[in-house]
């Protein structure tokens, strides 16, 4: 079956149109389907992305950076390959990037949740010949609860520690994560603080017209600021830092999709987990599969054999591939970047 897209040393190339998907090191010509640190790396000497996602890219990368960007379902030929951006539902501005070429069409869908999420425009099926799926989470075990109910279940736990005088320090991701945490919070219970690296982030989904609670970047507090009550949104690097003793008695809890997995807590050293992910689980992936129509599928990333063998059990023609998108440590990244502008994380 022909294909749009080869495997190279750099990640997905498109050879029609001379440039690469999600490179995993610098190219000359980039097409980027959201702004976390392991699809959208520095250095490119041009980008195409997504208008939604333009603050965030432009947060993580150089200020002088060559960017074009394009609105959802807008088009635009590169060397005859028409190139279109259609909602992932993962992070604002996340794109599936959809590659036509004389009537044969690849779909590339970056990380991507069907979940309905209030910080991004929902994840859209998009038909294809071709289809290029994450498979971060792509075991039956995964299976994500009711996010309205885990969204409440923070609120009452964040309430409970309000009312024994703690402080609640909640860990998740500084760009996607954090935000899609921050809308579902109930700024009734107590002040929202945030790590210097999610402020920023909330900066830029506000920017692109996204609406978040009040926070407060903790460095901008009152020195006198009493936590007793408060929510403090932050990083995962955070834990068991220094940075923690300013907040007093405190009770801790981490917001990710691997939470479900037995033992986590333990190893993480956390007193609650709650389980929320920007990634499909195992029956999402599955139905995005079928959705797409797709005679041939890649599957990339994560349980990546398990995933392929499993829908070539059930009829489709798949294999396992590897772009070595290996999970970057994205606060880590962008904490160094504002350091580096700023003088302070």
């Amino acid at each position: 079956m022909k294909s749009l897209l080869e495997r190279t040393e750099s990640g997905l190339y498109c050879p029609q149109g001379d440039f690469f998907v999600d490179p995993i090191r610098p190219v000359k010509r980039a097409v980027i389907s959201h702004a976390h640190a392991d699809h959208a790396r520095a250095g490119c000497q041009s980008y195409l992305s997504s208008q939604e996602g333009a603050n965030l890219l432009r947060l993580r990368m150089n200020q002088d950076a060559d960017f074009t960007f394009l609105a959802f379902g807008e088009h635009l030929s590169i060397g005859g390959v028409s190139i279109s951006f259609h909602p992932a539902g993962h992070i604002l501005g996340s794109a599936q990037i959809r590659l036509e070429h004389r009537g044969f069409v690849a779909l590339v869908t970056g990380d991507y949740k069907l979940e309905p999420d209030p910080t991004c425009t929902p994840w859209t099926p998009v038909r294809c010949h071709h289809l290029v799926t994450e498979s971060t989470f792509g075991l039956p075990v995964f299976h994500w609860p009711e996010q309205q109910s885990v969204q409440h279940a923070i609120n009452s736990w964040w309430r409970g520690n309000r009312d024994s005088g703690r402080a609640s320090i909640l860990y998740g991701y500084a760009v996607g994560k954090s935000q899609r945490i921050l809308a579902g919070l109930d700024p009734s219970i107590g002040p929202i603080f945030t790590h210097g690296a999610v402020e920023k982030g909330v900066e830029a989904y506000r920017r692109s017209g996204i609406h978040l609670p009040k926070t407060t970047y903790v460095s901008h507090a009152d020195p006198k600021q009493d936590y007793g009550g408060a929510m403090i949104i932050a990083v995962p690097g955070a834990h068991g830092s220094p940075w923690l003793r300013k907040f007093g008695p405190k009770r801790t809890a981490m917001a990710s999709g691997w939470t479900m997995m037995r033992g986590w807590r333990r190893r993480r050293s956390m007193d609650q987990g709650f389980v929320i992910s920007d990634h499909v689980d195992w029956n999402s992936l599955l139905e995005a599969v079928k959705q797409s129509e797709a005679e041939q599928i890649w599957v990339d990333h994560g349980y990546s054999e398990v995933v392929a063998r499993y829908l070539n059990e059930i009829g489709y023609q798949a294999v396992s591939i590897d772009t070595k998108h290996e999970s970057a440590d994205t606060d880590q990244e962008l904490i160094a970047t504002l350091a580096s502008r700023e003088g302070t994380a």
